[in-house]
């Protein structure tokens, strides 16, 4: 693997920063290394990003637990968020003339949530906890069944009608290829937590297999027998 200087100030756990706003959104999934452009538009998330670029530029994606709450500001009836999200630093960012932010958060290292902390201007905080995810800093291939993921893949294009590119998808290395996939393919927000939760990146192809393999069963079991 070829680093190039932008990956030189990859991260150790001792320079993350103990203190990180979150960002609660529903099916949206950042994995270590994925890229996630995001649209920001209301005040209290403008102002986490100001205060973001201004500090660590990192932001913490979570899921809420309970899509249909209002994920507010951490204050009483706020939804509950999942404990483990990921946290990405912000590689892109640029402003519309009508003041949004258009920024990339490139993910980093997955984070536990230890304590949700008072908000500042509207925006959550929480203490994060990265111990269980050192391995997230280093990729490693660990040996995945491609073969039995393209396959899979397949079934699951054909099931749902999505159009894969498959030349480009065969020539993709594996972290990035699993890491893309779970990101952009439409899985729920416990589908897509349950893929974040996967310790290694085998677990992961491992859980995403099962997840396609449902899928493909369900909208296309009248295909499936000839």
């Amino acid at each position: 693997m070829i680093r190039t200087t932008a990956d030189t100030d990859a991260a150790t756990t001792a320079t993350l920063p103990r203190i990180l706003p979150i960002f609660p959104l529903s099916d949206v999934l950042l994995l270590p290394g994925g890229q996630l452009p995001l649209n920001i538009f209301e005040p209290r998330y403008l102002a986490m990003v100001r205060d973001a670029l201004a500090g660590e530029r990192m932001i913490g994606m979570v899921q809420p637990r309970d899509p249909t709450k209002d994920v507010g500001a951490g204050e009483i009836g706020a939804a509950d968020v999942y404990n483990i999200g990921c946290a990405g630093r912000i590689t892109a960012f640029s402003e519309t003339p009508d003041g949004r932010n258009l920024i990339t958060l490139t993910g980093i290292i997955r984070f536990e949530v230890e304590q949700e902390l008072p908000s500042i201007d509207g925006y959550r905080r929480v203490t994060a906890d990265y111990s269980r995810f050192q391995g997230d800093l280093d990729d490693e291939e660990n040996g995945i069944d491609r073969d039995h993921l393209f396959t899979v893949l397949g079934a699951y294009f054909d099931a749902t009608g999505i159009e894969g590119d498959w030349a480009a998808i065969k020539k993709t290395e594996s972290v990035l290829l699993v890491t893309s996939l779970a990101m952009v393919c439409p899985f729920d927000g416990a589908e897509k937590q349950a893929l974040l939760e996967a310790q290694t990146l085998r677990e992961r192809v491992a859980a995403m297999t099962i997840i396609m393999e449902l899928a493909a069963h369900s909208d296309g079991s009248h295909n499936m027998h000839h």
